[in-house]
């Protein structure tokens, strides 16, 4: 394996797992950059203004960060971990612009997205709502703090038919409402486990734990 991508909801612990992951293995991490987003606080000031430009810039980020992240492996970091797909660019998208807007997005992503490099295997971790709002106000970030379940709900059903149109690669839906793999070590090795030990077959795979 030398690409894997940890996707989720918002709250689903990705990017923490992507971390715990690539310490254990000596990977090479990719997390997504959104912090410097200069039309980020635009957006959350005016919305319907900075919708697009936002995607527009998150679409061209994201695409060049894991070309050049994954053409560019080296072999002290032969194995390259990412919290983020491309393909969440358009789940996204979806669910933040206007119909119009989206059809002239989705143009621009199908151009991009077939040079994009496909992982080796997709991990997406599943939990509930309630559970991901637990988490949401557990990590106490202020601009996560309105997000509403219905909106989690329509990314998750974003994800879904992401992941079920999918058959070029490997996809392992993981269970994680009982599981704890930040605070026990057993849960964490079960995951890791999970994820280098299988060889999993292109399209979706479905895991419950413990």
């Amino acid at each position: 394996m030398k690409f894997l991508v940890i996707e989720g909801n918002i709250g689903s612990g990705k990017t923490t797992l992507a971390k715990m992951l690539a310490e254990e293995m000596n990977a090479k991490l990719i997390l997504e950059q959104f912090a410097d987003n200069p039309f980020l606080p635009k957006f959350y000031k005016d919305q319907e203004r900075y919708s697009f430009p936002l995607e527009l810039s998150f679409l061209a980020d994201r695409y060049n960060q894991i070309k050049k992240e994954v053409l560019n492996l080296d072999l002290f970091h032969p194995l390259l971990i990412a919290d983020y797909y491309f393909a969440k660019t358009a789940i996204f998208a979806q669910n933040t612009l206007k119909t119009d807007e989206y059809h002239l997005f989705r143009q621009i992503f199908n151009m991009v997205s077939e040079s994009v490099p496909k992982p080796d295997l997709y991990v997406f971790l599943h939990a509930d709502t309630e559970k991901l709002l637990e988490n949401i106000k557990k990590r106490g970030r202020d601009y996560e703090q309105d997000i509403s379940p219905d909106y989690l709900e329509k990314i998750k059903a974003g994800y879904f038919s992401f992941i079920k149109s999918t058959h070029s690669f490997p996809v392992l839906i993981i269970d994680i409402n009982q599981i704890d793999f930040v605070e026990n070590p057993e849960h964490f090795l079960l995951l890791k486990n999970k994820i280098f030990k299988s060889n999993y077959r292109s399209g979706t795979n479905r895991l419950i734990l413990p």
